[in-house]
């Protein structure tokens, strides 16, 4: 009976990469690539091509390596290191400061999270989702995508945006308020 391939964590990996291990760097990298593909392209929209800013999320990734806490989940450190390059990129491009004040923070004094009641309810959000994601805001489009797509928890989303989880969903519900609009009127 053969032994079953050994399939390092995320975590391990980075570890790995810690010490210089450039064969473990490349694993991360094709494990990530077309996730982060996929969030740019659903941040930026129909912005210019990713493909640059997701090599430069892997720059990034590997100048700050060392930076990275092995004990905790890489999934959200490199998604922030995304959100960071994608919103830099859209600063970039739309020559215009993004606005830094976020009332949704201020409004947000529990954690709580928000989730669809049924199967038939969740297939209904995928489908809004679908449709309308070009329509959201930005700050409702990067969470929808990030757990809806990327399927991070409300923590982990908390955690790239570097806001409370009551934030992430109070987010998402207005997501999918607009959403729904945006359907019913199409």
């Amino acid at each position: 009976m053969a032994a079953e391939p050994y399939d390092p964590s995320d975590e391990a990996l980075a570890a790995l990469v810690q010490k210089n291990d450039h064969a473990a760097f490349a694993l991360l990298m094709d494990r990530y690539q077309p996730k982060l593909l996929r969030y740019g392209r659903r941040f930026l929209a129909q912005q210019e091509p990713i493909d640059d800013a997701v090599q430069d999320v892997f720059l990034k990734v590997y100048q700050n390596i060392q930076s990275y806490d092995a004990q905790r989940p890489f999934a959200p450190w490199i998604y922030r290191i995304a959100h960071n390059v994608f919103t830099n990129e859209l600063r970039r491009k739309s020559r215009k400061p993004l606005v830094t004040l976020d009332l949704d923070m201020l409004s947000a004094h529990t954690a709580y999270e928000i989730d669809p009641a049924g199967e038939e309810e969740q297939r209904q959000v995928e489908t809004l989702i679908n449709r309308g994601l070009d329509a959201l805001p930005s700050r409702y489009r990067e969470v929808t995508v990030l757990h809806y797509i990327e399927n991070l928890s409300y923590q982990e989303i908390a955690d790239v945006l570097h806001v409370p989880v009551g934030t992430v969903g109070i987010r998402l519900y207005r997501a999918r308020q607009v959403l729904k609009k945006y359907v019913e009127q199409s």
